[in-house]
């Protein structure tokens, strides 16, 4: 038989769906018990075809890695499909390719291109608020606490979220990579929980502001809702759009920062500090947001200065942050000044970012 002929039939023969369930039965699909072992078995099919793996009701405790395209992972709703781990930046350095804690301590991580995540939570179950609770100096005290739910990392492009939930504290959710669509979902935390330099726009969601153990700081800041680190070479950094800013029960009212600008510590040629070209672009179009929101809107962020220090100062006012048509008892407040504004109004946004992407 010919080569053709011959690999024609093997992939007529193969499946493109896969089960996961907490217990395996006679499945007419083949079946695992673990979500990254269906993970395995689809990247070794290089067909280039859209493989569905479900998984079934039930708690996965795993940190499972997606790095093949063209993967949906489907669950059986966000109350029914939980998977979770609790990793943290502090010990999460040998789960990542350069010993990086913040990405290596992701739950889900998604390197590939065309990825579609649909009705389930990922959750980091790291105990932020435990750790919290402790004053600083204390010995017990993890000097770095983040704790990420879900890293698109830079692999990764044209990701699809739909009926989600990302749960964590600090920084939940981590875009690192290309272009994710996040659609009539949760994400919950309270540091920087929305953050990283990838192109994000997030529709018709939830953003769940999540209380902290300490108190608010002289400036009664508490928390940050998003920390963009986008190039200065890329029109889009993180958008919300239609999507409700609320909160659990304990965080305060005027507490919690839009955003903050994060420009990450970086290797140059003369030597190692905060990336001057990461002005990030965070904008919320349409917002509803509660009373949580501090007046001032958005608040400033410390970077690694040449000599090893965090002295320098980056401040909101030379960013890339803005609101469009607030609405909610957090609305209204003119915040502090800050000149950048963006001339594209949602569509032209929206039709840009999907440019060479057919949604599935």
């Amino acid at each position: 038989m010919p080569h053709a002929l011959i690999l024609a039939a093997a992939l007529a023969s193969s499946p493109t769906q896969y089960d996961v369930r907490p217990m395996c039965g006679a499945q007419a699909a083949p079946c695992y018990t673990k979500l990254q072992a269906a993970l395995d078995a689809a990247a070794r099919d290089i067909s280039g075809r859209w493989i569905t793996i479900r998984l079934a009701a039930g708690d996965y405790a795993e940190k499972p890695v997606i790095t093949r395209g063209r993967v949906a992972l489907v669950g059986a709703g966000r109350a029914k499909t939980r998977v979770h781990f609790g990793a943290v930046a502090q010990t999460a350095k040998d789960y990542h390719r350069n010993g990086w804690g913040t990405p290596g301590s992701a739950t889900l991580t998604i390197d590939a291109d065309e990825v579609i995540l649909r009705d389930m939570t990922i959750e980091n179950t790291f105990d932020y608020l435990a750790r919290d609770r402790l004053p600083v100096g204390d010995p017990a005290r993890i000097a770095n606490p983040q704790a990420a739910a879900l890293l698109v990392d830079i692999h990764a492009d044209r990701v699809l979220m739909q009926r989600v939930a990302m749960l964590g504290y600090q920084d939940t959710l981590f875009t690192n990579g290309g272009r994710a669509l996040v659609q009539d979902s949760l994400i919950a935390g309270n540091i920087d929980f929305i953050f990283g330099n990838g192109q994000m726009l997030i529709e018709h969601s939830e953003i769940r502001s999540r209380p902290r153990a300490q108190p608010p700081e002289a400036d009664g800041f508490q928390s940050f809702v998003a920390a963009p680190s986008t190039p200065l070479s890329q029109a889009t950094g993180i958008v919300f759009y239609a999507s409700r800013l609320t909160r659990e029960q304990g965080v305060p009212d005027g507490a919690v920062a839009l955003g903050r600008p994060w420009h990450p510590t970086t290797r140059f040629a003369d030597g190692r500090y905060a990336d001057p070209a990461a002005v990030g672009m965070a904008l919320y179009i349409h917002c509803f947001m509660d009373r949580h929101i501090h007046p001032a809107r958005w608040t400033s962020m410390k970077g690694t200065s040449r000599d090893g220090t965090m002295a320098t100062v980056f401040r909101p006012e030379d960013s890339r942050f803005g609101e469009i048509g607030s609405t909610g008892p957090g609305a209204g407040s003119k915040g502090v000044a800050i000149t950048w504004r963006e001339t594209r109004n949602y569509a032209l946004i929206k039709a840009e970012f999907l440019k060479g992407w057919s949604l599935k």
